[in-house]
């Protein structure tokens, strides 16, 4: 990881909504889960891939060449396109910006994505009779 994620307190301040990943240019990027693309093209001046997956959750991908439409439908691990270069404030030769939030972008809670991938081991506690 080249850059942690850093919550803007309010959501409008300064900081950094996501992690930026080192990767390498040409590199194939995958959804995080299961999806609905709502943006895949250039967005201020940056090529942008947006999903939107089920519960509220939407995460971005910057910068990827989208090999994805809007409006697919996506399964977990489904190829969104290639990672470019460029990222500004990247140390390599390529990184992954990637974002998570909650809700609506109006007013959108911005969540790290790194906590996607950590998943709660499920314990029982034994019935008392």
């Amino acid at each position: 990881m080249v850059r942690t994620f850093d919550a803007p307190s309010p959501d409008w301040q300064r900081g950094h909504r996501g992690v930026d990943l080192a990767g390498a240019p040409g590199q194939p990027v995958y959804a995080a889960g299961a999806a609905t693309v709502v943006y895949a093209g250039v967005l201020a001046g940056r090529q942008l891939v947006s999903l939107a997956h089920p519960g509220g959750l939407h995460t971005s991908y910057e910068p990827v060449q989208a090999s994805v439409r809007v409006g697919q439908l996506l399964n977990a691990g489904t190829m969104l396109g290639e990672l470019l270069a460029g990222h500004q404030g990247c140390p390599v030769a390529a990184c992954l910006h990637w974002g998570a939030m909650w809700g609506p972008a109006a007013r959108a809670d911005y969540v790290d994505p790194l906590g996607l991938l950590v998943s709660t081991p499920i314990r029982l506690k034994p019935l008392r009779g």
